[in-house]
């Protein structure tokens, strides 16, 4: 699959006008796609046995979109192959007293992944820049000194995020930043779904109509923010999301091939330590 064609480019603000939140790219249906899931989920699970055992590279990995765009349905069926002990997930809720009372990355910079870990952030800092955007009055509960709520806060903090991103690269870690592209009609669909199906009540929120509202606006901010933070140490891939099915897979693609681009070894053992695994070796078999 070309996952190229779904990379924003920097300052390109028509990614999300340009790409079809219906399109399947070369598979037909809904079986084809997961078969070729499947493999990327294979292929990843090696990847990801790798990157732990070198313990140089962090990945991290950051879920944005709507609504009911599918953030946790394609992280629940991409990441379903890897193991636990070495992945970290971390869902961005309403913040919290604490974290309203630092910066705005603050609760970001604690939940970074370690060296050697896979780091998934459902949501995550760009929610600074998106949802307090589109609420404005929301800034009132960061107590920020007056004088620097300016009409530039917005630029300011995209420049902050492309330089945090930027440290966090220079240290090892990778990043990719996934936004779900779902269509209008389809987050309909899906909302009224929830209200449906008695197994799904509970993900629906009463806000969420609110939101919904106001879509035009959230699509504005995602444009400027996708346009300003897309730099080739830390890309945003705009994906089709309107079919889940072509999502996992697109995402699945782009993980793999961005570990794969990491050339990952397993550690080269130094002279001792291999004399420590003989002569270990030699102890169990004389033990039995």
């Amino acid at each position: 699959m070309n996952i190229e064609r779904f990379r924003v480019r920097p300052g390109d603000r028509s990614a999300l006008k340009r790409e079809r939140p219906d399109h399947t790219g070369p598979f037909t249906d809904r079986a084809s796609a997961r078969k070729h899931l499947e493999k990327g989920v294979e292929r990843l699970e090696t990847l990801q046995e790798r990157l732990y055992a070198q313990g140089e590279h962090a990945l991290l990995l950051i879920f944005q979109g709507m609504d009911a765009s599918g953030k946790d349905s394609a992280i629940k069926h991409v990441m379903s192959g890897v193991n636990p002990q070495g992945t970290d997930v971390h869902a961005f809720k309403q913040p919290s007293s604490e974290e309203l009372a630092h910066d705005c990355l603050w609760r970001a910079v604690k939940a970074l992944p370690a060296r050697g870990r896979i780091g998934i952030f459902n949501r995550s800092h760009y929610e600074e820049v998106i949802v307090v955007r589109v609420h404005p009055e929301w800034l009132g509960a960061q107590r920020l000194p007056a004088e620097r709520v300016t009409p530039e806060i917005w630029n300011e903090r995209l420049q902050d995020i492309n330089a945090f991103e930027r440290h966090l690269w220079r240290s090892g870690t990778t990043i990719r930043k996934f936004f779900l592209h779902v269509s209008r009609a389809e987050q309909r669909r899906r909302m009224l779904e929830r209200l449906d199906d008695p197994a799904k009540n509970w993900k629906f929120a009463e806000g969420d109509v609110v939101e919904r509202r106001l879509w035009r606006t959230y699509h504005a901010a995602y444009e400027k923010t996708l346009a300003a933070t897309s730099p080739k140490y830390a890309p945003w891939y705009v994906i089709p999301a309107d079919h889940k099915w072509f999502a996992h897979a697109l995402i699945a693609d782009i993980i793999v091939n961005t570990l794969e681009a990491l050339d990952l070894t397993f550690p080269t053992l130094t002279r001792a330590e291999r004399h420590h695994l003989a002569r270990a070796r030699r102890a169990l078999l004389r033990d039995a």
